[in-house]
Formats: structure tokens, sequence, C-alpha cells
């Protein structure tokens, strides 16, 4: 039965609604196109005749809503989808899978990109259900792919894939799109069909749209909803064939770029979540999937498409293309758990392979020679730093190989796996099991381990718990006890929990328990595995009282009252918080604390807010103690305390005796900004110390900042007001910050950096190596290089990707220098293992000056710290991949390139060559250096701190004759008058 409008009522959209998952996700789907905003819509219902109550919904839908839902029955053979859009009246089509719905403005919105760009095919974001145990962020109900947010940050239109490409790499148009119907005629060439069977025709079609389509229109706005929750198991067979398909059809139409990307994402699109299924299937059916899936990896695992990936990822791939279905659990364990060490590695000819007998393994499947290329063995492991990690800093994989009840007791048989280099000359081993609460981690039961040995390549053991009569619960908060190992030899000590399987653990049943306080309370230890693949055991309530204690407990717990109690006091607890927030805070600190009378002497240092003591408000800091000054120092920390001065006050950060000190303090001293939303007191003096000279556009000439609203604005030249003083280094600070921030020019104090005293002073000395090498444990006959490279993040921006590979480093310089790493402040990188001694993470050393001082060459972008070592004179070099991309996006005040100290390299290579030859080419840059540094460091003369001291603390300091800077402390420049 077919309800067809009049042609003058044409819609604009028509949507295609295939009804093969039953009458309830047919009505479902079928309202959320009548409720769209857009009126002009149609849904077309496809009856595949197969159920007749989904026939029966079908046509009472397209009764009761004639013009809007037209029931369309399917031909024997033919695809509900290329069906309905034949019979599709509306200018655009777009097609909902089965339970899928349209978000409410949907149509509004695709018509309206259509309309404005005249695209074949409009494509928004679509969200779906979240798969069993998934965890969604905060806030969100459906889950939606990693890859498609940065798809669609903006609406654009491309004329070509290459420039989204994401679009056909994933499987971005599988639904969420619209495309004009012309396209869908059988008689257009070429056809947009269904040529395949579902699935693997659903997945083709969006490609083979993307393909046709003249241009194509990205718009930000959900369309779809409620899309089915993947099966990464079960759906990997036709995805992996439908991602094959694809990569050839893109390969024929002239895209062999996008057709090895998407070689590439159906690696970690389909097969590495296929490998995670894995560890939630018994043996049985875990081999019957790695039966169905390695055949179709083969070809699929060349070089290019693996060398992007994880050492674990790749060795995963291969294992499960190799049919081991074990091995690539084991795998997929240590990618779900970084760091786990699961298959016994081994070196063999200066690398590290995942298992003995794999040194030289050839590739078994059937795939091109390409995959055997030097280089390209997934099972080479070595790039994870295994062989540098010491037997206690390895988390071993620690298998429960058996799980029983013995005689009323728990018994446990295990196997560690244990790398060949980890424990050499397998020294004597002993182990005890470890219960932990895990609501109350600090209490602990240690048992015996009847028996741990060596094994070929493993650590095997045996104990034997006795839970009934050692594990003394309480019963109450109590009720959770994750067991792990606890293992020494040679000296050295490792924990690592127990990794089991349900069929592993089913076998041990349950044992009795004996809470403290009273079998009313549990009465059964109850071994399981977790979510996370881990043994623990829990106290359960079996036997009739206790489960009548149980239901009375959840009655008296969940009645009405007690519901309202919980209530209550869940909204005074969200009242504390929002009293304990920060912006209660600041009203009460303006209101009430700006009136507290102010105590003299008192001074409020800050460093990079709070995160380190050090930079030029500690120089001032040890400047005023040396002298003795009768100041009464207060410094601030952001988390811990730890290493910030003994001498001095300290409080947290937005802490009440923070605000209270900020209140009353007499001079405020900080590098950054103390919080925008505190005003500064009458009676204090504010010195904004900064904390470097600018080459990327700052305050008023960020683009982020000319694109903030006029409120935003008047909020940050409200706490620039705040300054008193204002340090710079040269006249281009002057012209670049004071101009940025509209600093007022008599506010201006033209002194150097007080921490850059200290660089000053080791250039003309030329002293020793500072005792910070020796706590490093750096030879004197190595070359310290430090890499410190700039902030590339946003907002809220936490983890940093080091442009520079810190492993390669290593591999070839490890020898003869000492890589030094420093992110910024504002992040955190993590470093691979690499080889003892070789590289050292001093992110968290609080002073960078003496970092400074330590270093022979700096490595480092467009950070600020390039002004600063420049006044060492030693080398400097700028290695910046991504240095037009940055000051497209940032800006900068000048050419780095034109001006730079030092070489400007944009490879690791380029970078390699220069430190190779570091000797013969550095003498031909002291010229530019020496300029560099007086152009941008001109008053760093070496008393900038006793300078400021004498200025900002004057109430404070003993009149002094001023003494002139003697000529040894002066620029080359200086002294000879020029």
């Amino acid at each position: 039965m077919t309800t067809e409008p009049h042609p003058a009522d044409a819609p604009d959209l028509s949507v295609v609604v295939p009804a093969d998952a039953g009458p309830e996700a047919l009505r479902a789907s079928a309202a959320s196109v009548l409720e769209q905003t857009l009126r002009h819509s149609e849904a077309v219902l496809v009856d595949p005749g197969r159920d007749s109550a989904t026939t029966r919904a079908c046509a009472d839908l397209a009764a009761r809503h004639p013009g809007r839902v037209r029931h369309v029955t399917a031909a024997r053979g033919a695809d509900p989808r290329d069906t309905g859009a034949d019979h599709a009246r509306g200018t655009w089509v777009t097609f909902l899978g089965p339970g899928e719905r349209l978000q409410k403005d949907a149509g509004r919105n695709l018509l309206a990109a259509a309309l404005d760009t005249g695209a074949d095919l409009v494509a928004g974001t679509w969200t779906r259900l979240p798969a069993p145990g998934e965890k969604l962020p905060r806030g969100a109900e459906q889950a939606e792919p990693a890859w498609q947010r940065p798809l669609h940050t903006r609406t654009r239109t491309v004329g070509s894939l290459t420039d989204a490409p994401g679009l056909v790499v994933h499987d971005s148009l599988v639904t969420g799109f619209c495309v004009r119907r012309s396209l869908l005629d059988p008689e257009a060439r070429p056809a947009v069909r269904h040529e395949e069977a579902p699935p693997v025709g659903d997945l083709l079609f969006g490609v083979r749209a993307a393909l046709a389509a003249r241009t194509v229109t990205l718009i930000p706005n959900t369309i779809t909803t409620h899309r089915a929750a993947p099966d990464p198991a079960a759906d990997a067979p036709a995805r992996i064939t439908a991602a094959a398909r694809a990569a050839r059809l893109l390969a024929r139409h002239g895209h062999p770029g996008l057709a090895a990307a998407r070689e590439r994402a159906l690696l970690t699109d389909h097969v590495l979540p296929c490998a995670a299924a894995l560890l939630s299937m018994d043996r049985e059916e875990r081999a019957r999937t790695a039966a169905q899936v390695a055949p179709l990896l083969a070809g699929h695992l060349g070089a290019d498409a693996l060398a992007p990936l994880d050492p674990v990822a790749r060795a995963c791939l291969r294992l499960l293309a190799d049919g081991d279905a074990d091995g690539a659990r084991d795998a997929a364990y240590a990618l779900a758990n970084p760091g786990t060490v699961v298959s016994p590695v081994v070196a063999h000819a200066g690398r590290v392979h995942w298992r003995p007998g794999t040194e030289a393994a050839p590739s078994t499947e059937a795939a091109p020679s390409t995959e055997a290329a030097p280089g390209a063995d997934p099972l080479d492991v070595t790039e994870l730093g295994l062989q540098y990690r010491p037997f206690a800093r390895l988390d071993l994989l620690n298998t429960v190989t058996r799980a029983t009840r013995s005689q009323g007791r728990l018994l446990l048989v295990g196997r560690i796996v244990l790398p060949a280099h980890a424990l050499p000359g397998r020294p004597e081993v002993t182990a005890t099991l470890v219960l932990t609460c895990r609501d109350q981690p600090a209490r602990t039961l240690t048992l015996p381990v009847d028996d741990i040995r060596y094994a070929k390549d493993a650590l095997v053991w045996r104990a034997c718990a006795d839970l009934t009569r050692l594990l003394g619960a309480r019963g109450v908060g109590d009720r959770v006890w994750d067991p792990a190992l606890r293992v020494t030899a040679g000296g050295e000590t490792l924990t690592t929990p127990l990794f089991a399987e349900p069929e592993t653990v089913k076998p041990a049943g349950a044992l009795r328990a004996r809470p403290r306080l009273g079998r009313l309370t549990g009465d059964t230890w109850q071994p399981y595995v977790t979510a996370h693949h881990r043994l623990a055991v829990c106290l359960l309530a079996r036997r009739r009282p206790a489960r009548l204690a149980e239901k009375l407990l959840h009655y008296a717990t969940h009645f009405r009252p007690a519901r309202a109690l919980r209530r209550r006091l869940a909204a005074v607890a969200a009242r504390r918080k929002r009293l304990a927030g920060q912006a209660v805070k600041a009203r009460v600190y303006r209101t009430l604390l700006l009136r507290l009378p102010v105590r003299k002497g008192q001074v409020v240092y800050e460093a990079h807010m709070g995160k380190q003591y050090g930079d030029s408000p500690r120089a001032i800091h040890e400047e005023a103690t040396a002298r003795g000054l009768p100041l009464r120092p207060v410094w601030s920390y952001a988390e811990r305390p730890d290493g910030f001065p003994a001498d001095a006050r300290l409080v947290r950060r937005w802490s009440w005796p923070y605000l209270v000190a900020l209140a009353r303090a007499q001079y405020w001293v900080d590098n950054q900004g103390f919080p925008h939303a505190l005003d500064k007191p009458r009676h204090t003096t504010y010195l904004q110390t900064w904390h470097g000279s600018a080459y990327k556009r700052m305050g008023f000439d960020e683009a982020r900042v000319k694109t903030q609203n006029d409120p935003q604005r008047r909020r940050l030249q409200r706490a620039v007001d705040r300054f008193d003083h204002f340090l710079i280094r040269a006249p281009h600070d002057a012209d670049t910050l004071g101009r940025a921030y509209r600093l007022d020019p008599d506010k201006l104090l033209p002194t150097g950096y007080p921490r850059n005293d200290r660089l000053v002073a080791a250039r003309e000395q030329h002293a020793p190596r500072p005792p910070l090498a020796e706590a490093l444990g750096v030879p004197d006959d190595r070359t310290v290089v430090l890499y410190a490279p700039t902030f590339r993040g946003g907002p809220g921006h936490k983890d940093a990707e080091l442009p520079l590979d810190v492993r390669r480093f290593a591999e070839e310089f490890g020898s003869t220098h000492v890589l030094l790493v420093r992110s910024h402040y504002m992040e955190r990188a993590a470093l691979p293992a690499t080889a003892p001694g070789t590289v050292h993470d001093v992110s968290g050393h609080h002073d960078v000056s003496e970092l400074l001082a330590l270093a022979d060459v700096l490595v480092t972008d467009y950070s600020s710290i390039m002004f600063d070592y420049a006044l060492l004179d030693r080398p400097l070099i700028h290695f910046a991949p991504d240095l037009d991309a940055y000051t497209a996006d940032r800006g900068s005040y000048f050419d780095l390139r034109e001006r730079a100290g030092g070489p400007v390299v944009d490879t690791q290579d380029a970078l390699h060559e220069v430190l190779a030859h570091l000797d013969e080419a550095d003498p031909h840059w002291k010229a530019a250096r020496a300029r560099f540094a007086e152009e941008f460091g001109a008053y760093d003369t070496g008393g900038a701190a006793a300078a400021v001291v004498d200025t900002l603390f004057a109430a404070h300091t003993p009149r002094r004759r001023p003494k002139s800077c003697p000529a040894s402390r002066r620029r080359p420049a200086e002294r000879s008058g020029t």
C-alpha cells in the first residue's frame, strides 16, 4: 500500500525507514520524522513483508498520517533502502537504520545547508547507544566516534574528498547525512545504489555517494541518534570486508592516499576493537572469532599500515592474523593496561621481540612482499624500552591458571610472564598474596604463598587462602577485596594483580564467611572476575537470614523517608561544595576580606600559578632574604608544598589562608597573574615580573582575545590594570608586551629579569657544572642537551605529544649525550623508556634557570626560554617542525628564521645532523647569538634582583650608596663603549 502526496505538496526531504527491526523500532523512527521542525518532510516506510505485525504497524502509521507517512512494500530480493529511494518524492533523501531517530531539527539543518551551498551531499554528526559497560563522558547519554567531532567543527563545503578525508576514511557516512535524490536514480551515471547485501552495502553506500557528489557540505549539527551499539566481534567480518572494498573503490576513483588511510583506519576502527572483545570471551568463542577474522586480514598488515601504530597494537594484529587467539587476547589486555608485559619478550641482535622464536619469523599471511621489509616486523617491540626496565618496574601479566575450592579454602595457581632480562642468574624468589579492601585501600591482608618457582619463561606459583578464618571483614564498607601477588627477587619487589577469566574462576564456587559484625551482614565469599578482567572476592548474602537482613536494610535505606533524607543530605553536600567554590570565595574576598588592615612587610609570592618555586619571584625572595630585610614572605602552592621554601609561610592557592594573605599583603609578586577575580587591595603594591619575552602575539594582540566579547576583554583589562610595576628586559618587551597589555610606560621597570642573574654569572665565571649534574647522575664527559618546547595547547589542555622522538635521540646520541626533557608547566608528557642515564624528565624541577645553567646545548622551538639561554652564549638550536603553522595560528612579532641565535630546523634528521657537527658549526653562530642576546636581553646585566629589591622594598631597605656595575659584569658592547 502506498499513499502518495500530490506533486504540489511534494516534500523537501524524504526519510527512508526500512521496517526490518520490528514494530516498536519502526514507530520510534517514524515518530522522529513526524516531530521534525521541517514540516515538508515525509517518512517512507519500506516493508519487507516478512512480519505481519510490522506490516500492520506500517499500514497504521500511513493511515493516521496521510501525506506524511507512506507505506511501500519491497519486492522479493530488492534492497529495502533502494526501494525506498525509488519511491521517495523529496528533493533530498536520508536513511534511518534500525531504531535510529532524527534529532528534532535535523531536517531543517540539512535542508538549510543544502540550499545555502548547493551541495549534492550534506553530512552532520550522529550518536549511538552505548555498548554494555562502556563509559560515557559526564552528562552524555549516547556515544559518538572519537574521530567525528574534529571532522565537524564548523560548517564547510569541500569539492574534493582530500579536504575532508575522515568522511570516507572512517565509517562516517553510515547515517546522519542526506543526498540529492537525482544521484539515487537508477538511470543516473554513476547510480548510487546499495549493491551489496547488508550490512556491507550500508557501509559502502556512503562512500559511493561521496564519490558521486560534486560538492559535500559538513555541518556541526547532530542529525541521527540511537544508532545500534556496536558488537566488535560479531560485526568484524562485515566491517573488514566493507572497509577493504571501500579502499579499493577509493583507489579506482583516483584517491590512493585515501585508500591507504582507509586501510589504516580498518585496523584501528574495527580489527583492534575486535581483539579487545576477545577478553570477554571463553576459549571456544575466542578461537572461533579468531578463525573467522584471521583470513580476512590477509594483505592488510603492510608496513605502511602498521607503522603509525603502537608496538603492542602491531603485535596484537599480527597474532590475530596468525589465528593466535590467546596471544591476541593477551596483547589486547596490554593495550587496555598500558605498560603491562604479557609475553616473555626476548632480545636478539640489538632488537627486542614479542616472544622467543619470533626474532626472524617470516610473515605467514598471503600478502605482498612489502610486509617483510626491514624494520616492518610487527613482533618487534624494541621501542617499548622494556629491556631498560628493572624487575621492580615491570608490570608483568600474572594469569590465574586454576582456581578451585580445597578443604574449605581458595586454591589459586598462577603464572607470571618473565622476560629473559628480568631476573638474570635466576636469584631466589619469594612471594606473598596480598588482599586489599577496595573501599579502604589502607586495609590489607597478607597471606603466604605455598610455592613459587621458575619455569621456562615464567614464574609459577601456588597459594591456598583460608578466607573463612583469616579474612576478618566487618561486613559493612569492606565487602570487596582485590588480591595481588607481591614478588621479591634479587633485592627487588614488584606487586602484580591477578588476571583471570570467568571459566577459570567458576570452579572455585563459594566459601563460607564469618564477618565480625555477624553473618547477617553476609555469609559467603564469592570469587569473581571484574570488568577489568582481574580476580576479586566479594562478601554476599546467600543464606536465608543474611538475605532477609539484606532486604530489611535495603528497605530501610530506600523507603520514602530514607530517600528524602538522602536527597536532603545531597543538597547539603552540594551547598557546602558551592560555599567552598571559587565564586563564593571571590565574593567573600571582595566584600569582607578587602576591608582587613594591611600587614606591614607581608609579601605574597607566586610562580606559574603556584605550580613552582622558581623564576623571578624566587630570585627576588632569595635576594631579600639574603639581605635580612624585615619582610613576612608568603608563598602560594597549587597542589603540594614540596620544594617550596621553609623560611616562608606556605598557603594553598585559593584556600582561605591564601585569600586572607592576599587581602592583607603589602606586596604582591608573581610572574603570570594572581586570579583575575581577586581585586588588588588599595594598600598593596603589585610587581608583575612576567615569565618571558614575546615571540608569539600576546594579550590584546592575540586573535583569540580579539574575537572575545566586550565583558571578557574588560575582565582582562581589569586584571592587567592591577599591575604597579612590570619588569622588562629589553626595548623589545616595551614594544610588544607593554603595548599588548596596554600598560602605562611609567609602570615598566627596565631592570632585566632577576631569574637571569644566575645565567649572567654562569657565563662570566665559567664555573664547573652545578650540583644538579651530580644529583641527576650526569657524567662529566657527556654533553647535556636540554629540550624545552613551548606550550601548544589551549584552555584545559594537559597532555602533550612532544615533536621530538626521544627514543630515537637516545639511541643515536645516548653514548655521548644526556637529554633533559622539560615539558611546559601547563602540560605533561609521557617519555618512553630508554637506556639508563640517557634521558631525564626534569619537568618537575622547580627552577628552570638551574637547568639552563647546566645545559651545554638548548633545543627548543619558539619558546621564550630561547631569550634567556642566549645570555649564556652557548649553542642554541630551534627544532620547530610546526613553525609556519604555529605562527599562522598564533601570530608572531618577528621572523624567527631571520633573527634566530641558532639554526632553525624542521625535521629530526636535520636536528641530529646539526648536533653531530655542532663543534664545527657553532662558531658561525656566535655573532648572531650575541646580536640575539643584545636585542632581547639588553637589560639583563646580572643585577636585576638587587635592583628590584631596592625599588620595591625601598621602605624596608637600609640606605646605601648605589654601586656601579663592575666592568666584568657588563656586556662586551658596554665595556667597549659601543
